[in-house]
């Protein structure tokens, strides 16, 4: 390999490290050093709550009904997807933390377990679908009707297998439906008034959702870190979280591309279930996890979802960079 190669190969890796994670990480150091306490708390969370109810309608604002309806027709691909984020997903989660408990940290594999629980992502199942020319409107409708059913299921999930720190009053339900469920639905039986807004704002948009999740982070770990979270969590656990994040992923890959050829699905259709059956939300799994949690657990919970969010990317934009059809050669590897 040329010197110029591996440059072009060094800065591809580098450019899919999100800046994002990257700043999100940055407020877990600042919220370890300076948390947010008392009255301040308070009213951060307040604030942080509000940000999630506009983030999820306009979740509901941004899902296309005519997208959905385009892509049904392959109903076979979208059930794999959904099996796979809510039946195959959740029981390595539970295989995991029950052979792992006298190893790992109990509210780290919480975390892990909650992280399976949760509904695909939406924008990157779609772009590392189309770069890896894949079936562009079976993705729009598979990655979105997944995060459409985690509303529900995934804090059905979390009752149902997780043994500590789930939320399940009735005032828990009351704000998963206003907090999250009331917002969306709204925010899609408003597509005719906003959708020009948001095609025309994708930027502004786009601001609100991640605005919304670094609210919920330094809140979420200042409430922790004032709990005494990293007198509990040290390097080591850290390490082996990274470990299980990279071993889940690996697994979740080789099984959808596995179950894509056993149920004989053209190439476009494998790689749909490839990128989005593989991927977990941060965007929806933040919000869903402070309603679910109480303040100071949230960090733990959290931090593996965090960590499995680059992973995921970085690991994807190189699988679909790999699959990318060859119609024209790269110039950066001249």
């Amino acid at each position: 390999m040329s010197g110029l190669q591996l440059r072009a190969r060094t800065r591809r890796a580098f450019a899919v490290l999100d800046p994002f994670i990257l700043l999100m990480l940055g407020l877990v150091v600042l919220a370890s050093v300076v948390p947010v306490r008392g009255r301040g708390a308070v009213i951060a969370g307040e604030v942080a709550n509000g940000f999630i109810v506009l983030l999820f309608f306009l979740h509901g604002a941004k899902l296309s009904r005519q997208a959905i309806v385009a892509g049904f027709g392959n109903f076979r691909l979208h059930i794999a997807v959904i099996a796979t984020s809510f039946i195959v997903f959740p029981l390595v989660g539970l295989g995991l933390s029950s052979s792992l408990g006298s190893i790992v940290p109990a509210a780290l594999l919480s975390g892990i377990l909650f992280l399976c629980l949760l509904p695909s992502t939406v924008q990157s199942s779609i772009a590392f679908t189309a770069v890896a020319g894949g079936n562009v409107a079976a993705a729009v409708c598979s990655a979105s009707l997944s995060n459409l059913m985690g509303i529900f299921l995934t804090p059905l999930l979390c009752t149902l297998l997780m043994e500590q720190g789930v939320d399940i009053s009735p005032s828990a339900i009351e704000k998963i439906v206003l907090q999250l469920l009331l917002p969306f639905m709204l925010g899609h039986l408003s597509r005719p008034l906003t959708s020009g807004f948001i095609t025309r704002h994708k930027l502004l948009v786009g601001r609100v959702d991640r605005i919304s999740i670094l609210l919920v982070v330094y809140t979420a770990f200042s409430a922790s870190v004032v709990e005494g979270l990293w007198a509990k969590v040290d390097a080591l656990d850290l390490a082996e979280i990274v470990a299980l994040c990279l071993v889940i992923l690996a697994a979740i890959l080789g099984w959808t591309w596995w179950l894509s050829a056993r149920l004989g699905f053209v190439r476009e259709d494998r790689i749909v279930l490839l990128f989005c059956g593989s991927k977990k939300s941060l965007a929806s799994g933040v919000p869903i996890a402070s309603t679910l949690f109480p303040a100071a657990a949230l960090g733990p919970i959290m931090l593996p979802l965090m960590l499995f969010h680059q992973i995921q990317l970085i690991a994807c934009a190189f699988i679909a960079q790999a699959m990318k059809p060859k119609t024209a050669p790269d110039p950066a590897a001249h």
